[in-house]
């Protein structure tokens, strides 16, 4: 540590239950996640239909992926445990970052 910095390093202990709340939150909700993706059932969307889209096979590649992302983030069954687990991801490098900062330091 540098004499110029007053704040302590935190301890492992910290780092220990940092780690597993970041399992817990990858850990508990992959399987929501995946139940929320087999179950989903998508809404019908006229435009997957038209001349236009079913004609190109680009388009309907990028309007099937676009709606089916949409209708995925818009169900709560799917999104709730997404964001958590997403949340585990940003604390995971948050974590990680700390550690190689005191690692340097030291």
């Amino acid at each position: 540590m540098d004499a110029a910095d007053p704040t302590p390093a935190p301890s492992i202990l910290r780092y220990v239950l940092g780690f597993l709340m970041i399992g817990l939150a990858w850990g508990f909700t992959t399987p929501f996640i995946r139940a929320a993706a087999r179950t989903h059932k998508p809404p019908e969307h006229p435009i997957l239909q038209s001349a236009s889209v079913t004609n190109s096979w680009l388009k309907s590649k990028i309007y099937g992926a676009f709606f089916g992302v949409i209708d995925l983030l818009r169900n709560p069954k799917y999104a709730i445990p997404l964001v958590i687990n997403l949340t585990g991801s940003i604390w995971f490098f948050l974590l990680i970052g700390q550690a190689v900062l005191i690692y340097m330091q030291s």
